[in-house]
């Protein structure tokens, strides 16, 4: 689709708003005119650029049929973004002379979106400097140094919070965002409370007690969502995610999830076993417990089966059960076991290297058991810090040596072999089958990856980029994993500034902020009411909020309301700037250096001819056209590793790295990713370099959807889909489909998971239709390509905001490829026999 309608559609009701609150002399009319002043300026300095990323997405793509990159889902975002203030625009618009209009509210929403849409111009100038710099047709800058640590540096210095507040998930499905603002809100709480309590219940039950104040002002939570993010270590995140770990959310999760007659966890001790080589099964080699690090250890793991199949009420088998504690007990089987399974999946869960086991995945492991009909085998690998790279690769491998030997003991007989994981998984699921291919012994039947991480180091490509917006995978959090995973990581400090507070302080301290919150909340609601009345009664006087935030009066903590408030005032100033600014001049930056006399070290060439330069950096710092400067972070800096350790280029940690022959001895691999994922150039530059060496690959790529979907599996119809998308990659690989039918095959699966693209497409259309039903007249101007999508779905005033993004995005990509139109989780087989159709196109340079 043509993104002018979108822009003009913004431009014109920035317009009409601009002239009518600068009738008002209240300071949120002021307030209403820097913002949509805002708005405008950066929505034409984005119009160029966004149209000439349109015409070399297609260079990135794997083939044809996978458009995925990330430059795709920068642009994406950012249309996302505007789409939202489209919408917000328009509500403004209409109901801007109702008494029951929320004027502080709706300023506030307006702002923090503004807010964001400075940060993401500021990625995409960062973009078209990887585009400039990189190699013809790669997605990563590989340079130790230069790019990649401007990029970090530029990301430490960047107001964050603003993506966790108000705009929290504002690029996902709608069904996914009120879980990203409750898990947003869990962070907070936890964080403000860790180390303040020793036992876990103790931190449990403040971080619930002290959650309401961060429910209802978004801009507390972001700007602690941030401070989170970059100043604490990788054990409060180990601390955080393992809550699902906790006997009574595994319980309830148990419940919720599909029931299986076997979900009993095994300790293997640490003993070597002899394995027959494929090339001569009268030789053999002795594999031999992992012993990194900390010396030889039994390997733990956990055995799902949806029946009870011979071997799994074995005595030998029931030796190497371990104990889960008090509610881990079981009734004895009373049914005669199924015969043995021909099938057996060995599964590695994600969580960074650095959290979550198998108990965690355990709900989605179920469903696969009993879909495929197949025992399971979950690994738990050893996790950093305190286990770095390679203990889970050897403990893996081991499980895996473990498992083909003693199948009889997990009711299979390992006819056919299939490797699944996801994230930290899928990076296993790679370099096991590595190492068995080295070993000489059964390699996998096939691999299924979902969102797997291939490089294992801080390396700048356009998805990656997005780390600066996503809830679920910050950049601070990822650079933390990798370096505990590398063997890098700090050791653990006491922050000064931590309080140490008893429970009865805080629960006076709280009740307290709680208390006057409510009340400010009140005086604020009652204020607007004031403001809009004087207004409709037509008095002159302006007449002011009460408060412009929540929590601006209700906390007592001089770190962060003096934090808080410097940034409010400060973002305030750069947005009023924006109305006596010139309308070349980015109305939120902060005073440049004059312009270096010297030429331009790169331009950024657009799609009318003209280019906008880049002035040159000297002292090693990232620079932007047209003196724009993105707001920047209040928090102090956070010490992020610049310079990893080696080993991060061990192909056995960065299989992206690994050279041509290791990679040709690999199985078939199913990859799944995320439209919308920092980590989705990991998975098509993986997918490439396969593609180009003819292996056997497949790349599904599911839209609005996180990192780290299938822990949310249960939650709602689209992650139930995708989930459901792994399950079938997987039987696949187990039941190898007939070359007679194999396309057929393909279109059927195209055409059930179409929904994948379009997620909430038609019901957000619905949705939306009947909250703004009835637009202002001086709308009527927006043109007829913007009231109504090429499907069918509105993308004006009838529309989401994600379904006017997405309906721009389908019909961008299928004006290219008709076939990208008919799923959102695309794909494209390639036999080993030759590489595919997209060698060409990966080998163009940029200028093609």
């Amino acid at each position: 689709m043509d993104p002018r309608p979108l822009f003009q559609t913004l431009h014109a009701l920035a317009e009409d708003n601009v002239n009518f609150f600068q009738e008002s002399t209240s300071e949120t009319g002021r307030r209403f005119v820097a913002a949509f002043t805002t708005i405008r300026e950066h929505a034409r300095c984005l119009e160029p650029v966004l149209s000439h990323f349109a015409t070399i997405y297609h260079i990135f793509d794997l083939d044809e049929h996978t458009p995925a990159n990330g430059y795709r889902s920068l642009a994406q975002t950012v249309r996302c973004c505007l789409a939202h203030i489209v919408h917000k625009s328009r509500y403004v618009a209409t109901n801007r002379r109702s008494i029951f209009f929320r004027t502080s509210h709706n300023c506030a929403e307006l702002e923090a979106y503004c807010t964001a849409l400075t940060q993401l111009r500021a990625l995409v100038y960062l973009a078209q400097r990887l585009l400039t710099q990189n190699q013809p047709g790669q997605l990563f800058n590989h340079e130790d140094r230069g790019l990649s640590e401007q990029f970090l540096q530029e990301y430490i210095t960047m107001h964050k919070g603003c993506f966790y507040g108000r705009c929290m998930g504002f690029q996902f499905a709608p069904s996914i965002r009120p879980f990203l603002q409750t898990i947003a809100i869990s962070l907070v709480s936890f964080g403000e409370n860790y180390k303040r309590h020793v036992s876990g219940i103790g931190v449990a039950a403040s971080s619930l007690f002290t959650s309401g104040k961060f429910a209802i002002d978004p801009e507390l939570r972001g700007t602690e969502f941030e401070r989170i993010t970059q100043n604490l270590d990788v054990h409060f995140w180990k601390s955080f995610w393992n809550l699902t770990e906790m006997e009574l959310l595994a319980s309830l999760a148990s419940m919720a999830s599909s029931q299986v007659r076997l979900s009993r966890a095994l300790l293997v001790p640490p003993h070597s076993f002899d394995l027959p080589l494929v090339a001569d099964p009268q030789l053999t080699v002795t594999i031999t417990p992992p012993v990194a690090h900390t010396g030889p250890g039994a390997v733990q793991m956990r055995l799902i089966s949806h029946e009870l199949r011979e071997g799994q009420d074995s005595e030998e088998l029931c030796n190497l059960m371990r104990p889960e504690g008090p509610l881990a007990l079981e009734l004895r089987w009373r049914t005669k076991p199924l015969p043995r399974s021909p099938y057996l999946v060995v599964h590695f869960h994600g969580g960074g290297f650095v959290a979550q086991t198998s108990k965690s995945h355990e709900p989605y492991l179920k469903s696969w058991a009993q879909e495929l009909g197949a025992p399971i085998l979950s690994i738990d690998y050893s996790l950093a810090p305190e286990a770095p790279f390679p203990r889970a690769l050897e403990e893996c491998f081991y499980a895996y040596c473990w498992a083909i030997k003693n199948c009889h003991l997990l009711g299979s007989t390992a006819q056919t072999v299939c490797l699944a994981g996801d994230s930290a998984g899928g990076n296993l699921c790679i370099t096991v089958s590595m190492r068995a291919a080295a070993f000489g012994i059964k390699m996998p039947d096939g691999i299924m990856a979902a969102y797997p991480a291939t490089l294992m180091q801080v390396s700048a490509s356009p998805s990656r980029l997005l780390t600066l917006l996503d809830p679920l995978l910050p950049l601070s959090v990822l650079c933390k994993c990798l370096s505990a995973y590398a063997g890098m990581e700090p050791e653990q400090c006491e922050s000064p500034t931590l309080e140490k507070l008893s429970p009865v302080n805080m629960v006076r301290r709280d009740t307290t902020m709680l208390f006057r919150d409510l009340r400010l909340g009140a005086s604020s609601l009652f204020g607007s009411l004031l403001e809009n009345t004087g207004k409709i009664n037509g008095a002159d006087a302006p007449i002011e909020p009460v408060r412009k935030s929540i929590s601006e009066v209700g906390l007592k903590s001089k770190s962060l309301a003096s934090s808080k408030e410097s940034r409010k005032s400060q973002t305030y100033q750069n947005l009023s700037c924006a109305s006596d600014a010139s309308p070349t001049q980015s109305p939120a930056q902060s005073p440049t250096p004059a312009p270096d006399p010297d030429p331009p070290a790169a331009s950024f060439f657009m799609s009318d001819g003209k280019h906008e330069a880049v002035p040159p950096s000297h002292d090693g710092t990232l620079t932007f056209p047209d003196g724009f400067q993105p707001l920047r972070s209040d928090q102090p800096a956070t010490c992020m590793p610049l310079e990893l350790s080696p080993i991060v280029k061990n192909p056995f940690m960065s299989p992206l790295l690994a050279p041509d022959a290791m990679l040709k001895g690999l199985p078939p691999i199913h990859i799944v990713a995320c439209a919308l994922d920092p980590m989705l150039d990991d998975s098509v530059m993986f997918a490439r370099r396969l593609r180009a060496l003819g292996q056997p690959v497949t790349l599904r790529v599911v839209q609005d959807l996180p990192h780290g979907f299938l822990s949310l599996s249960q939650l709602c119809r689209e992650t139930r889909q995708a989930s459901t998308l792994c399950t079938e990659l997987i039987r696949d690989i187990l039941v190898p489909q007939d070359p007679a039918t194999q396309q057929p095959a393909a279109t059927a699966s195209h055409r059930k998971h179409r929904k994948l693209e379009r997620t909430s497409h038609s019901t957000g259309a619905a949705a939306s239709r009947a909250a703004s039903h009835t637009p202002a007249q001086e709308n009527s101007a927006v043109t007829a390509a913007e009231q109504e999508g090429p499907n069918g779905a509105a993308v004006g005033s009838g529309a989401t905001p994600d379904a006017q993004a997405r309906a721009a995005q389908e019909h961008q990509e299928g004006s290219r490829s008709p076939e990208g139109q008919q799923s959102g989780a695309t794909d494209r087989s390639t036999p080993a026999s030759g590489p595919g159709p997209s060698n060409g196109t990966v080998g163009r340079g940029v200028g093609a």
